[in-house]
C-alpha cells in the first residue's frame, strides 16, 4: 500500500503540474507542428519556448511546495522542544533539562562500539582513526558479530576490546542489541555510546567536538556525522563522492537539523537507548528491550526516528565528519541502494504518518515526482529526436542544460577539479541519477508487491556474497 500511495501521489503532482501549465496556452499562440517516428506515428510537437506564465506557474508550484515542506518541518522541530510531556515525548528537552537540574553527571566520556562482521582488511584503519582522534575515546569495543576471518585477532592486535555475538540471526542490530544489553546499564548520563561502522574512518577533530556538544548541552540526546566517500580510482567511485558531497552540502545549509543519524558514525546518550529500548513494544515498534529494531532494513534511519518520536534533541555538525567505503561495483551499489530505499519506506509504514515522520515523507513524494520527471525527460527527447528530420536547437532548453550545469560544478565544488569535471559533463550525472530512479521504482514496485527482500554484502575484499543481510 505505501508503494502505490507514495506513487500516486507523484503522479498526481506531476499531473498538477501538467495542468497548470497546459492551462495557460503556447506563447506564440501558433499549432503545434506535425511529425512521424518511423513513419507511422503522428506527433505534435512544439519547437517554441514556454510562455513566461508557463514557466512562472512551474517555478511558482516547486517554491510553494518547497516553501511548504520547510515551513512545517521548522514548526514541529520548535514546538517539539518546546513540550513538556513526559509520557509521550520523555527525550523532549525541556523534560530531560528538569529532571537534570542541578545533577552533576561528571565529564563526558565516549565508548566506542564497532559492529564488524568479516572485516579485518579495513579494521586496522578504522581503529587507528579513533585512537588518533585530538580527544581519543576511553573505551573503543569491537563487537564481532559471525566472523570467519581474522577480524578478531587484528582487532585485538590493535589493543582494543573484543565482545562477540553468541547466537545471533539478526545481522548487525542483533549484535549491537546483545553489546548494548551489556554496556548500557553501566553507563552514567554523560558516557556516551557511539556507534560506528568497520570500513569508516573519523576526521581528526569528530570526536572533541562531539564532547564538546555533550558537555554544552544536556539535552542533547545524539550527534550524528557528515560522510564522505573515500579515495578510489574509477568513474563509479566519483560519481558517488559526487553524491556525498552534495548530501553534506545539504546537511550543513539545514544548520544542523537531523535527517539520519548515520550508521557510519553517531553518539548517543544512554539515557537516550535505554528510553528507545524501554518504548519498543509499546510507542515504538520492535522487540522490548531492545535499541535496534531488528526487522528494520535501514537500522540507523529506524533509530532516528524513534528518537525523533520520542521527542530527542539531535544535531549533526559540519565538524564531525568521516570518510566511508564506496561501493565498486553496479552491482553492489545497486545492491545497497535497493537496501536503503526498501528501509526507509518500511520504516515509513511502521510508523506512519506522524509529525515526526512528515519530513521524510515529503522526501520520497519528491524522489517520485523526481523519476516521473526525468522519465518523462528522456522519453520526449526521443520521440523529438525519432520525429524531426534534421538537429533542432532550442535555446530556452539549451539555457536550462546549462543552469543545470552550473547547478552541477558549483555544489561539487569542494570535491576538487575532478569533482567539477564530472559535474560539468553532465551526462555520466544524469545517467547515474537515472539509475538511483530506477532503484527506487524497483524497491517501491518490491514493496507494493510484497516481495521479500534478499540482500548482498559488501565483504572487506570487496567482493559481492549472498545472505549477509544489511551491516
Amino acid at each position: 500500500m505505501i508503494g502505490f500511495v507514495i506513487l500516486g501521489a507523484a503522479a498526481g503532482a506531476a499531473t498538477l503540474l501538467w495542468l497548470a501549465v497546459s492551462a495557460v496556452g503556447p506563447a506564440s499562440g501558433r499549432a503545434p507542428e506535425d511529425g512521424l517516428i518511423f513513419g507511422v506515428w503522428d506527433v505534435l510537437y512544439d519547437t517554441q519556448s514556454p510562455s513566461p506564465r508557463a514557466v512562472t506557474a512551474a517555478i511558482g508550484l516547486a517554491m510553494a511546495f518547497g516553501v511548504a515542506v520547510a515551513m512545517v518541518e521548522r514548526r514541529l522541530t520548535t514546538r517539539s522542544r518546546r513540550s513538556f510531556a513526559p509520557r509521550s515525548a520523555p527525550l523532549a528537552p525541556r523534560v530531560v533539562m528538569a529532571a537534570t537540574r542541578g545533577v552533576d553527571a561528571g565529564p563526558v566520556t565516549v565508548t566506542v562500539l564497532v559492529p564488524a562482521h568479516n572485516e579485518a582488511g579495513c579494521l586496522t584503519a578504522t581503529i587507528a582513526s579513533l585512537l588518533s582522534q585530538s580527544h581519543p575515546p576511553e573505551r573503543v569495543v569491537v563487537v564481532a558479530d559471525n566472523c570467519t576471518d581474522a577480524t578478531v585477532a587484528v582487532a585485538v592486535r590493535c589493543g582494543v576490546e573484543v565482545v562477540e555475538s553468541v547466537g545471533n540471526a539478526h545481522k548487525k542490530a542483533g549484535a549491537l542489541n546483545q553489546a548494548l544489553a551489556r554496556l548500557l546499564p553501566l553507563q552514567g548520563d554523560n558516557d556516551v555510546v557511539m556507534v560506528m561502522d568497520a570500513d569508516t574512518r573519523l576526521d581528526p577533530g569528530f570526536l572533541a567536538h562531539a564532547v564538546r556538544r555533550f558537555t554544552d548541552d544536556r539535552a542533547l540526546m545524539a550527534v550524528g556525522g557528515l560522510f564522505y566517500g573515500e579515495e578510489r580510482p574509477g568513474l563509479l567511485a566519483q560519481l558517488q563522492r559526487n553524491e556525498y558531497i552534495r548530501y553534506a552540502r545539504d546537511l550543513k545549509r539545514r544548520r544542523g537539523r537531523v535527517f539520519v543519524l548515520t550508521g557510519t558514525a553517531s553518539l548517543f546518550r544512554p539515557h537516550a537507548l535505554r528510553t528507545v529500548a524501554a518504548s519498543r513494544g509499546t510507542s515504538l515498534p520492535g522487540t522490548p528491550g531492545d535499541v535496534y529494531d531488528t526487522v528494520a532494513l535501514t537500522e540507523d534511519n529506524e533509530l532516528t526516528i524513534a528518537l525523533k518520536s520520542l521527542g530527542a534533541l539531535m544535531v549533526s555538525p559540519a565538524q564531525c565528519t568521516v570518510v566511508t567505503e564506496l561501493m565498486p561495483t553496479w552491482r553492489a551499489l545497486w545492491a545497497q541502494r535497493l537496501r536503503w530505499q526498501r528501509g526507509a519506506l518500511e520504516n515509513l509504514g511502521a510508523y506512519g504518518t506522524t509529525p515526526q515522520t512528515f519530513r521524510y515523507w515529503a522526501q520520497q513524494l519528491g524522489i517520485g515526482y523526481g523519476v516521473i520527471a526525468l522519465a518523462a525527460y528522456f522519453v520526449l527527447m526521443l520521440v523529438m529526436a525519432l520525429s524531426l528530420d534534421e538537429w533542432v536547437w532550442f535555446p530556452f532548453w539549451l539555457g536550462v542544460g546549462l543552469l543545470f550545469v552550473l547547478d552541477r560544478v558549483v555544489t561539487a565544488w569542494k570535491g576538487g577539479w575532478r569533482a567539477r569535471l564530472l559535474g560539468a559533463a553532465l551526462f555520466p550525472e544524469l545517467l547515474f541519477a537515472a539509475f538511483l530512479c530506477a532503484v527506487f521504482t524497483r524497491g517501491v514496485l518490491d514493496i507494493s508487491l510484497g516481495r521479500q527482500a534478499s540482500w548482498k554484502h559488501l565483504s572487506a575484499r570487496d567482493a559481492v556474497t549472498t545472505g549477509a543481510g544489511p551491516r
